[in-house]
């Protein structure tokens, strides 16, 4: 009984020698097999397959949080009590993992097209697992401390819906090659058909998705409302130390309309700048009072609180990496910051006639101002002689009495309620983060007159949606960044979008059914080879060009029609198969 063996290869193939080498370390040129990839192996394709997906939607992820790297840090210092940039090392992995699966990605795919077996190397596989494993835990560990960041996915997809749809039907139409190649070459019909039905689903489904895509930012342009006023959160605290007069006195300089921040009581009733709970971030604490680091803000008189430096922290702890960006002379006024009062913040304000929202903190019951905190509030208000219509009011506790105290500040909330709500109480505005409110529910504030301010938007392409949306106002910790955006990056009125739709997905279509037959035709024209005719006609002395020829026709051409091995048929004919040779007679 003769025993069937496929023809080996011996040229020299480099290209095909490093693919297969750099993915299952197969080096050698008889490693090289034409042979079907087994189960084990597809498992690992799929596991593969699935890790990159699912490390592209968490690098996407990422990418678009980096409106929100100061609260995610912030997040992490509550936690742990040391100021770092945890988003550095979580971005340096997942910029190198998914690099790493999408070179294995691209190897995985060459091996398809050469019609080789997918064999990754057991090096590469651990890598695979450390990937997803990695990617599960920091998935998991986002949904528990910052859960509400999941929202950006959504959000960013108004803004890039309809350019990935263009990307990725740019990719999957490239990968018509492929399956065009797999389907002419097989012999499975079976394996064809499923083949086949994969791919025109996944097609079909890009060509209809963009019936689900939907952006503010596809409107009439002629629609589109004034530019939305910036709001300086905290002042402007990429540029300065936050709740600092410089803070404030910088984001006047970007041309904001007004100022956001935190305000708590001093022990002895005087409201000041505070966003934490301690003094330990913001200020030298540690170093004045020792031993006070982990008190209450609140716990402090005002006195006490006037020997603190608040600007220090900025120039060491460079929490926006913007300090190289600044002169010695704004280093010198950043480091000689103290904490500022709400009255000072007021007088800045009404001086040069510009708003201001802040969060009202009571203290604690022990607090000797426990009672008094809204009067003292009040005082200091009145104290700083700014127009009260430049004031918004934002604590629910005691408004009817704030009402018959100070009848012209403006009543603001930072609970989301419905408009008919709000009315009813006489509230005006609306301070919500950029999550919590739609396009649609923007519109219905809109419409019932309630002014809707969103926080904390830094980036462009954020302030576009929310522009397109019809937002009054963003509060920004970067209104030097949104100062230069003077119109949303992109806007298209319907009619050009569905243009764009459609004649992306015929062009599309014309390239995959012309990919499909040129590839058919190319796959015929191969097989139209006799293996038994190549091989007699080896007998006679050829070129050493012609018979690599030959030899690599034999590939895809399998000896399966009664011819023995490749070696003992060139014996038989009188020719040596190493040294192309014809034998002596």
């Amino acid at each position: 009984m003769v025993k069937h063996q496929p023809l080996q290869v011996y040229e020299r193939q480099l290209c095909l020698s490093c693919i297969t080498g750099i993915y299952g370390c197969r080096w050698k040129r008889y490693q090289r097999s034409h042979d079907d990839t087994t189960k084990w192996e597809l498992l690992w394709s799929f596991i593969l397959l699935f890790t990159f997906c699912l490390l592209l939607v968490w690098f996407y992820f990422w990418w678009e949080a980096h409106n929100d790297y100061n609260e995610f840090n912030w997040l992490l210092y509550n936690r742990s009590g040391e100021w770092s940039d945890g988003t550095v090392p979580i971005l340096a992995t997942t910029a190198a993992g998914f690099t790493y699966l999408s070179f294995l990605m691209v190897l995985a795919l060459c091996h398809i097209a050469l019609g080789q077996q997918l064999n990754l190397h057991w090096l590469h596989k651990i890598g695979v697992t450390a990937a997803l494993l990695t990617t599960i835990v920091g998935v998991i560990s986002v949904n528990q401390t910052w859960a509400q960041e999941w929202d950006i996915v959504h959000i960013s997809l108004q803004a890039t819906g309809p350019f990935l749809h263009i990307g990725a039907l740019a990719a999957v139409t490239a990968l018509s090659w492929i399956v065009a190649g797999q389907v002419a070459r097989t012999e499975k019909t079976k394996f064809q058909v499923v083949v086949m039905m994969l791919y025109i689903c996944t097609l079909l489904g890009l060509y209809v998705v963009p019936i689900y895509i939907t952006s503010p930012c596809i409107m009439d342009p002629t629609a589109l409302k004034p530019r939305p006023d910036v709001i300086g959160h905290h002042g402007a605290p990429m540029l300065a130390p936050e709740n600092t007069l410089w803070s404030f006195q910088r984001a006047l300089q970007m041309n904001v309309t007004g100022f956001e921040t935190d305000v708590a009581v001093s022990l002895d009733g005087v409201p000041f700048l505070m966003h934490d709970h301690t003094l330990r971030r913001t200020t030298d604490i540690g170093k004045v009072f020792p031993g006070r680091q982990l008190d209450k803000a609140s716990s402090f008189n005002w006195t006490d609180l006037q020997q603190l430096n608040a600007g220090q922290w900025f120039l060491k702890n460079d929490p926006f990496w913007t300090v190289h960006t600044l002169s010695p002379h704004e280093k010198h006024l950043i480091a000689n910051q103290s904490v500022c009062s709400l009255e000072q913040l007021l007088k800045l304000a009404s001086y040069h006639n510009s708003t201001v929202v802040f969060r009202l903190s009571r203290p604690p019951p022990e607090h000797p101002r426990y009672h008094s905190w809204i009067n003292d509030t009040l005082q200091a208000v009145q104290q700083s002689g700014i127009p009260q219509s430049l004031v918004m009011w934002t604590p629910d506790e005691h408004r009817a009495q704030v009402r018959q105290q100070a009848p012209g500040l403006i009543q603001a909330s930072l609970e989301k309620q419905s408009p008919q709500t709000l009315q009813q109480d006489g509230i005006r505005r609306l301070l919500l983060r950029y999550n919590q409110a739609n396009a649609r529910e923007v519109r219905e504030y809109s419409e019932n007159e309630i002014r809707l301010t969103l926080y904390t938007v830094n980036e462009p392409w954020l302030y576009s949606v929310l522009w397109c949306s019809g937002v009054s106002s963003v509060s920004s910790e970067a209104p030097h960044i949104l100062k230069k955006v003077p119109y949303p990056i992109w806007l298209m009125s319907p009619d050009e979008y569905c243009l764009m739709w459609v004649s992306a997905d015929l062009i599309s279509f014309a390239v995959v059914i012309g990919i499909f037959i040129f590839q058919r035709y190319r796959m015929s024209g191969m097989r139209s080879y006799n293996p038994e005719q190549i091989m007699l006609s080896a007998a006679v002395r050829r070129s050493s060009r012609d018979l690599n020829v030959m030899k690599e026709k034999l590939i895809f051409s399998e000896v399966r029609n009664g011819v023995g091995s490749a070696e003992e048929f060139y014996v038989d004919n009188g020719y040596d198969y190493y040294t192309n040779q014809a034998i002596s007679q």
